[in-house]
């Protein structure tokens, strides 16, 4: 069988962009996932993990905590003006995660932004790991 590589995929899809995050584990996927997000929203490039964000996330069961996960990583970006380039799960279960999160504040002067991300959906949303890897899909309302 062949091994999951660790990374991530964006698949165009009408009105929404979708991102499938691939790694070894299920927290590598969720940190890929953020990545996704956040390059499609900046140039991460241009983001140095400067400043670090503790986040501490409960939901009803894995693929709610996935939304969860990457719409407060949104929060921060739109709320806070956080932008985040840097990930680490440091615990997932089915219905918690804690993780770090690294970046520093937005400066037009210096971040090059990309698209703006209304909301993460639950359309197509897939959270599934076996012997080879894990993998989760989630679309993006752009």
């Amino acid at each position: 069988m062949k091994e999951i590589q660790t990374g991530f995929v964006i698949l165009d899809h009408p009105a929404d962009l979708g991102i499938e995050a691939h790694g070894k584990t299920l927290a590598e996927s969720f940190e890929q996932a953020a990545l996704g997000l956040m390059s499609v929203i900046v140039d991460l490039a241009t983001v140095e993990p400067i400043q670090s964000k503790k986040l501490q996330l409960k939901a009803a069961d894995v693929e709610q905590l996935l939304v969860k996960w990457l719409a407060e990583i949104l929060y921060l970006y739109d709320g806070q003006r956080f932008v985040a380039s840097t990930f680490t799960v440091t615990k997932l279960a089915p219905d918690q995660l804690n993780a770090t999160v690294r970046g520093e504040k937005l400066s037009a002067a210096k971040h090059l932004t990309k698209l703006d991300v209304k909301a993460i959906t639950y359309h197509q949303l897939l959270v599934c790991e076996d012997e080879q890897g894990a993998r989760v899909r989630v679309f993006l309302d752009i």
